[in-house]
């Protein structure tokens, strides 16, 4: 995962501020949208071999691939990463860790029991600890380390470096009960996912002082509480090893020791078929090999119409011997250097394959979801109706089917930005934006000024509709000063006319319609337009190329793009921050959190097939193609995708959705661009109008979503605070939806507000769902519990080989 550098001390200050603004008002229900009950939509089911524990041998290694080394042990710090969440999970207490449904439950091994026991006037909690849980020191766990933890993460020292603190905040105090096995916390303010916080509970020892907390828990764990103590780790082998925790009270570790491996992705199928590796996420073409592995094993360890050499015909293997056994000693030579090389690769292959039967594909759905992103900070996608149009240009029926459907697995489109099919509360609230179809799209860009003829008509001194760039006056000035704050609000017969429109666009779709007035009541004076000359169209021209699809010539005008990205503050992001790794930088997209971003050098190169050299004959113009066009510039969007070998599919999804939108007369700009750059440089900095990365699940949507699509915030030095809403969509309703929900102790009220903010998302259309992500996990056959989880984490303790296949090591397992 890609993280931005940030000045530790501003930064968390803000953070906490920004998290602690929780007024709440009662907000109108969204028609449509947020009565009924919850859909019964199921879930996919975790594949991973299960076995009960009296049929796992005791002994024996399995090592785990993991994306790298993690960069902490320190959940709670800012560069905490999928590894971290991993590896901690094996070896510190997680209280109430999700099940199959994506459900917070209760973990016996370290609770006997834990509930609010008073409302009023404080709601409070009280844990009571099972008495055999201890640290591996022989320490008992108790109120110390919760007081301890509460004192670290609550936001009022600077001197601990925290990434995220929802939730400590309001707490007003911790007590001990009868004894320190009951911990008595009692909240300031409301709090409904108080299940959220010590997870995981640290020992007082790492998080008691700044010192041990911001350095002591980054490269080591002296002190831990799960089935496994950390052993070692080796940053030039690139493992950590973890052993059996010989104080565990709980059902005893299976495997003698854990081993995590750093793999990169483009490296897995090697460090599968060597041994090196028994558990690893994969991507699709891996998966692919090792049923085809699978599917050959009684051809004699030969390949059967895959691999090297199998595009050959006999007619090219003929001609091929003729020419290594002719009289032409040159071509000869050449062909049978081809041949050697080719044979090599063909046994090469073949070995593989045969290793590779050793393993078996563990699939499922990944607790993430990937979305498409749309940047509507400046630029044509800072007005709602572009935006609309746009989300209603695609069939995200035909993007999810491009994804799931040839791995065999639910091929439907996400209803959801707070939940996931079989998680309690989900609801499919995409009718608030209203289902795909083109002529309401098309119409919407029309009410907002985008015509087949309009890049032929010279700029207008001003514009109209919600794009109105303010030019001179006081009056503008003031306006422009408000709308850049994001506090302005339009009068009222404005938005009588506004909602008039968005009635006659949306009229066909009872609940799209309703939804659309209430999105223009949000956002309209969040509005504005700051179109400049794009700065990677002109890097591209200078070096003699144009981009294919764009009017302009070498030499010409170039477009418009984003906005400057020059005063953006990315802030840490809530609790879900460390399980972001995998799901932002494996198969579907690249995410990260960070702080202060500067401006970034653009990096349009790298796409094949989006530049074009020069004495290309150039494309249509724009008008021909019926792109649309306002005040002399075509409706053109930079959409930016990671180029790295994992992301194949969602560069498929990015060029189904480019060819969408080229039917409603909106071009596109594709620029793909190393992973490693991906979320710094382009998503967190907005030098997008369009992206696809992806979410975590959570069981915690009122604490976890609200950093996501919380409203930006103008900061006192003129920055722009995003929290994690790199969409920059937001409105004052939505996180009040939020707050209210966190502050909701009946679960059922705080799902209906769910749902309320989840329309109100959808109707801002910053942010569409398109699919669940896929879950692909290659492990050895041998191996039980262990594999695709879908929602539910780990139990580590039960993972090991089967009784009567078990052996030793990889290396003993393959002779």
């Amino acid at each position: 995962m890609s993280h931005v550098g940030v000045p530790r001390g501003t930064v968390r200050k803000r953070r906490s501020l920004a998290l602690l603004t929780t007024g709440v008002l009662t907000i109108p229900v969204l028609a449509g949208c947020s009565s009924g009950g919850e859909e019964t939509a199921r879930g996919v089911p975790q594949d991973i071999a299960p076995a009960a524990r009296e049929t796992v041998a005791d002994g024996s290694t399995a090592t785990w691939a993991v994306d790298a080394l993690p960069a902490t042990f320190n959940a709670f710090q800012a560069d905490a990463d999928s590894a971290t969440t991993r590896i901690t999970g094996a070896l510190l207490p997680t209280l109430f860790p999700m099940d199959r449904t994506g459900q917070p439950k209760l973990n016996p091994d370290y609770l006997e029991s834990a509930k609010v026991i008073e409302r009023e006037p404080r709601q409070v909690v009280l844990y009571k600890l099972n008495q055999q849980a201890v640290w591996s020191d022989g320490r008992e766990i108790g109120a110390p380390d919760f007081v301890a933890q509460w004192r670290a993460l609550r936001g009022k020292d600077s001197a601990f470096w925290t990434a995220r603190n929802s939730g400590y905040e309001r707490i007003e105090k911790i007590e001990r009960g009868a004894d320190d096995l009951q911990v008595r916390v009692t909240f300031s303010k409301p709090y409904a996912d108080w299940r959220s916080l010590f997870s995981p509970l640290y020992p007082k020892e790492i998080t008691g002082s700044p010192d041990a907390f911001n350095d002591g828990a980054r490269t080591a764990l002296k002190t831990t509480a799960g089935p496994f103590v950390l052993k070692s780790m080796s940053k030039s082998e690139g493992t950590v090893t973890l052993a059996r925790n010989p104080r565990w009270w709980g059902d005893k570790a299976k495997l003698d020791t854990l081993v995590f491996r750093a793999v990169a992705a483009k490296d897995r199928t090697q460090a599968l078929s060597d041994g090196t590796v028994d558990i690893a996420d994969i991507d699709p073409a891996t998966a692919d090999r090792i049923t085809l592995a699978r599917r050959d094993r009684g051809s004699n360890g030969q390949p059967l119409n895959h691999g090297p050499g199998s595009e050959i015909t006999p007619a090219q293997a003929l001609r091929s011997w003729a020419q290594a056994h002719g009289s032409d000693e040159d071509a000869a030579e050449i062909a049978q250097a081809a041949r050697e090389k080719n044979r090599k690769a063909v046994v090469a292959y073949a070995t593989e394959q045969k290793a590779l039967r050793d393993f078996a594909v563990r699939k499922s759905l990944e607790p993430a979801y990937t979305q498409l992103a749309l940047n509507g900070e400046s630029g044509p996608l800072a007005d709602d109706r572009v935006r609309r149009a746009v989300a209603r240009a695609l069939d995200r029926q035909e993007l999810a089917q491009t994804v799931l459907g040839p791995l065999g697995l639910p091929a439907k489109p996400l209803g959801s930005h707070l939940a996931l099919a079989g998680q309690p509360g989900y609801k499919d609230g995409s009718g608030a934006l209203g289902e795909q179809n083109t002529k309401e799209a098309q119409a919407l860009l029309a009410d907002a000024g985008w015509t087949r003829g309009g890049a032929a008509e010279p700029p207008k001194d001003t514009k109209a509709g919600s794009e109105a760039e303010k030019k001179g006056g006081k009056d503008d000035e003031a306006e422009a000063e408000k709308k850049t704050a994001g506090e302005a609000e339009e009068d009222k017969d404005a938005k009588s006319e506004k909602t008039e429109k968005s009635e006659k666009t949306e009229k066909s779709e009872k609940d799209g319609k309703k939804a659309e007035e209430d999105s223009t009541e949000d956002s309209a004076a969040e509005r504005k337009k700051a179109d400049q000359d794009s700065e990677d169209s002109a890097a591209s021209r200078d070096e003699g190329l144009y981009i294919v699809g764009d009017d302009n010539k070498p030499g010409a005008p170039a477009p418009a793009t984003v906005g400057s990205a020059s005063a953006v503050h990315v802030l840490a992001p809530a609790r879900t921050a460390a399980a972001q790794g995998t799901v932002l930088l494996r198969q579907a997209g690249v995410l990260g959190e960070g702080g202060a971003v500067a401006a970034t050098d653009k990096q349009p190169g790298g796409a094949a097939g989006a530049y074009a050299p020069v004495g290309t004959a150039a494309p249509a113009p724009a008008a021909a193609k019926g792109q649309l066009g306002k005040d002399g510039k075509t409706l053109t969007l930079r959409f930016v995708l990671p180029s790295g070998p994992g992301s194949q599919s969602l560069r498929s999804v990015g060029d189904k959705i480019a060819a969408m939108l080229e039917k409603i007369g909106v071009g596109t700009e594709i620029t793909k661009v190393p992973d490693e750059s991906y979320f710094k440089d382009h998503i967190a900095s907005g030098a997008y109008d369009l992206a696809l990365y992806s979410w975590p699940a959570t069981a915690y949507p009122a604490t976890d979503g609200r950093p996501i699509y919380a409203k930006p915030e103008p900061a006192t030095d003129g920055s722009l605070l995003v929290e994690q809403n790199y969409t920059r969509v937001g409105t004052d309703h939505i996180d009040q939806l939020f707050d209210k929900a966190a502050g909701e102790l009946d679960e059922k009220a705080a799902r209906e507000l769910m749902k309320q903010a989840d329309a109100r998302i959808w109707a801002a259309a910053g942010s569409i769902p398109l699919f669940q992500r896929p879950q692909l996990v290659a492990v050895d056959k041998k191996l039980a519990n262990v594999g695709a989880f879908g929602f539910a984490a780990p139990r580590y303790q039960d993972i090991g080989f089967k009784n009567r296949q078990a052996a030793g090591s990889p290396a003993d397992r393959k002779k």
